[in-house]
This record gives structure tokens, C-alpha cells and sequence, in this order.
């Protein structure tokens, strides 16, 4: 009897900021491995998504949006992080906004291995009325360069991901599969739990800190399936850590419950949480300290 085929490979999921790349993967994979929220340049580490089919592998790598705009260390840091994995996947999952087309799109192109199979996929269709008015903009851009697929999906909805892992499937390697077939990341706890609180950050304070914040985990103990997480809330400046505790700490509080209940489910139990704030002036220019952060 001949053995079934196993396919096995890294696909990069690329885009401009806030085009629904963290989206994407989570929903790819099935579990929030990758933050979100509606602001740009959320995520800011390479995540690693896994998804185990009966005769495949995905190897999602979620990448920061690549920053145009900001030239501080952190951005810089992020960008190098998209080149660095472009060079290292067998497959590109070029993530662009339905009948949005711009010089964010213009500077990812040239970024673009040749050597590699992309695949264009586009997201936020179920937002478009007349579906038919997407054809003109799919023929338009598949004269931008020669992707191997064009894909039209939502991955907020959910829509036509089935075919967009059909077609990325043909792309992958031979190659006996690199996780557990119940793996979903290869991100520790503590790396999440970090990431989820930096997430309830981003969406409780809205524009009153833009990018100054970073999480860092300073204590992670498991007791059976109690997990106690000490976290320290990182920020720019004084005047931002009265911003994020908030009147009489109710702020502080929302943030954190927020966070501990979205550990509860990914971890498969209780958490217990403890939080504060502290001042790391100009933090997101300093390599040492990313570097104490975890930034690549």
C-alpha cells in the first residue's frame, strides 16, 4: 500500500498595517495565537500558527505590518522581522484590503521573493455589496506582479478559507509534518499572556496611547491548571501610567479581567492575575531594552 503524501511548510502572512493579518491566522488555525485590534502595527513579533490537516502542515507566520511612517528602533526592528521571514518561508500569503490598492501595497511588492510562490489574498469581500464590483480590482492587481493564486476571502467571516488552504496546500513542500498534530503555536504561555494583555491594552485605551506601551512578564508560575502571571505594563512616559490605571484603578482592572479571562480559554484554566505600570522612558527607541523584551 503506498504511503499518503504529507506536505509540510511555512507560509508568511504579509500586508500593510491593520489589512487583518493576526485575523487571518487565528482564524486559519483556530485559537487566538496572534493579538488584534483596529489599531495599525499591533502585532510586532514574528507568531508562529499551526495548523495540522489530514495531509498537511501550515506553518503560519503572522509579521508585523510593515511601517512606512515611524523610524524608531522598534519599527525598524519590526520591518527587518518581515524581510527576515520572507526569506525564510516556501510559501507568501499576501494579505490586501478589497478595492484598496496604495503605496503601502507599492512597497510590499518589492519586497516579494520571485523564487517563492505568492499568493494574493484578498480579504474584507463580505463588506463589498455587489460582489461583481471586486472583478475589475482582481484583474487590475493581477497585473502587479505574477501571483501563483489570487484568492478573494473574509477572514473575519470566515469566508472561503477552505479554498484558500487548498490552493496554498499545492505549494508546500514534501515533508513529514515539524509539531504535534494538536499543536496551535509554538509560542510559550508566558509569550501569549503577554500578548493577550498587550491586545486589552490596545483596545481599552482607544488613541490615548498610541504605541508606547510593551508588556513584560516578570514572574510565571503554574500550580496543575493554575497559572499565577505577574505582569508589569510598560509605558513611555509619567502622564501615560495615571492613563492606563485610571480613576480609582478601574481602568487597570477592566484591562486585566479582560485579559485573564481570554487566558482562561486558551490555557484551559484558571488564571490568576496580577498587574501594575511602569515608566521605561524612550523604551521603544532603545535596543537593549527591546531586546529585554523579547523583540527580535
Amino acid at each position: 500500500m503506498t504511503a499518503r503524501l504529507f506536505r509540510t511548510g511555512y507560509l508568511a502572512v504579509i500586508g500593510r498595517p491593520n489589512v487583518g493579518k493576526s485575523t487571518l491566522t487565528n482564524r486559519l488555525v483556530g485559537a487566538k495565537v496572534s493579538i488584534t485590534s483596529r489599531k495599525a502595527q499591533t502585532t510586532r513579533h514574528r507568531i508562529h500558527g499551526v495548523l495540522t490537516t489530514d495531509d498537511c502542515q501550515f506553518i503560519f507566520v503572522d509579521t508585523p505590518g510593515f511601517q512606512r511612517k515611524h523610524r524608531n528602533a522598534l519599527n525598524r526592528l519590526m520591518n527587518r522581522s518581515v524581510t527576515q521571514t520572507l526569506a525564510d518561508v516556501d510559501v507568501v500569503l499576501f494579505l490586501v484590503e478589497a478595492e484598496r490598492w496604495g503605496a503601502g501595497e507599492q512597497d510590499i511588492l518589492g519586497l516579494l521573493p520571485k523564487d517563492r510562490p505568492v499568493l494574493l489574498v484578498v480579504n474584507k469581500v463580505d463588506r463589498i455589496t455587489d460582489r461583481k464590483a471586486v472583478l475589475p480590482f482582481l484583474d487590475k492587481v493581477s497585473k502587479e506582479f505574477p501571483f501563483a493564486e489570487i484568492v478573494p476571502v473574509s477572514a473575519e467571516r470566515g469566508e472561503n478559507l477552505d479554498e484558500l488552504l487548498k490552493a496554498a496546500a499545492k505549494y508546500l513542500p514534501e515533508a513529514p509534518p515539524v509539531f504535534d498534530a494538536d499543536d496551535i503555536t509554538d509560542r510559550s504561555e508566558r509569550f501569549l499572556a503577554a500578548e493577550l494583555l498587550r491586545e486589552k491594552l490596545f483596545r481599552n485605551l482607544g488613541e490615548e496611547l498610541p504605541y508606547g506601551m510593551a508588556v513584560e512578564i516578570e514572574k510565571f508560575e503554574q500550580e496543575g491548571d493554575l497559572r499565577r502571571i505577574h505582569a508589569a505594563i510598560i509605558v513611555d512616559r509619567a502622564a501615560h501610567k495615571a492613563t492606563v490605571i485610571g480613576k480609582a484603578g478601574e481602568r487597570l482592572k477592566r484591562i486585566s479581567t479582560d485579559a485573564r479571562k481570554d487566558m482562561e480559554t486558551l490555557f484551559g484554566g484558571k488564571v490568576w492575575l496580577e498587574t501594575w505600570v511602569k515608566v521605561k522612558s524612550g523604551w521603544a527607541d532603545d535596543e537593549r531594552a527591546l531586546k529585554s523584551l523579547g523583540y527580535e
